[in-house]
């Protein structure tokens, strides 16, 4: 099933696309030539920059394509003379993409590195974002919603086993490729937790680090599918700005979330599994995946 139609049309962006330079590789993630995940860009130099696909205040994110085959990717560039905080978390971004290779998570094939510059060579992700998507559509049906969640439990069920904690699970870290299919990307607040690392942080409702952030994943997973179906974010009130301390109050302070009463029982029940406050007994991954709202029937 297609999940998302066309994206609504929007102005092009028109920042300017800088030459490439002459970057020495970190890391490819490929394991070998002949592999069918592997990639042909053995230099930067290999990418030919088309458009920008997007800005942020660390880097931005291209549409390239290889010179030789024709096969377009997303490159994305950070700057890697940032402070010391910045640079740490993009070390272990880049230390979890070398770990990490599943259908459900959007592939990095390489990445290479200057003084200056840190460039992910990614799989493009012809439909955008399910933000975009969003904006597009307003709100999903439950079929489709069903669909998209699934595939996310899957990616996360893939990160739990290799104890990596999302963190960052949200409808612009969830992408869409031209198929209609839904992976997890950014891997920027993430962080790897050794077994049986039960941190406790202050408001361990939501939840932080080891188990207790594996459960925050299935948290955000309940605000991003409660989200597709009522076409806001569902934290706030209506025309209300998501800020840190407004989400850190309706997370540990509020009452339960609110569920609309328009939704199917399999759907609410879900949610609820999702959205339950007290982490231990929040839905888990695996018995999400059995849900009658998700299993594949």
């Amino acid at each position: 099933m297609t999940l998302v139609r066309e994206r609504r049309h929007q102005e092009p962006l028109t920042l300017s696309i800088p030459p490439l330079l002459d970057h020495r590789t970190a890391f490819s993630v490929a394991s070998s030539s002949s592999s069918p995940d592997s990639s042909p860009v053995e230099t930067i130099n290999d990418l030919e920059k088309l458009a920008v696909l997007g800005q942020g205040s660390g880097g931005t994110v291209y549409k390239t394509r290889h010179r030789r085959t024709k096969t377009f990717y997303a490159l994305k560039v950070l700057r890697s003379n940032l402070n010391t905080t910045v640079a740490t978390t993009t070390a272990v971004e880049v230390d979890i993409l070398k770990r990490i290779k599943s259908s459900f998570i959007v592939k990095c094939y390489a990445v290479f590195h200057n003084s200056s510059d840190l460039c992910f060579v990614m799989e493009l992700m012809e439909k955008g974002s399910l933000h975009d998507a969003l904006l597009a559509q307003q709100v999903f049906t439950e079929s489709m919603i069903s669909t998209l969640a699934n595939r996310i439990l899957q990616g996360l069920r893939y990160l739990q086993e290799m104890r990596i904690v999302h963190g960052d699970i949200k409808p612009s870290n969830l992408l869409i490729n031209n198929k209609g299919e839904v992976k997890i990307a950014d891997f920027g607040a993430s962080r790897i937790v050794a077994g049986g690392d039960y941190g406790q942080g202050r408001c361990e409702k939501w939840g932080f680090g080891g188990e207790v952030g594996f459960a925050g994943d299935v948290w955000s997973l309940g605000v991003v599918v409660l989200e597709c179906y009522i076409g806001r974010y569902p934290l706030t009130k209506v025309g209300d700005k998501p800020d840190w301390a407004a989400l850190i109050c309706a997370i540990c302070c509020n009452e339960k979330v609110e569920i609309p009463m328009s939704g199917s029982p399999e759907f609410r029940d879900f949610v609820g599994r999702c959205l339950e406050k007290d982490w231990r007994k929040r839905g888990t991954v695996e018995e999400l995946l059995r849900h009658s709202f998700v299993k594949i029937r």
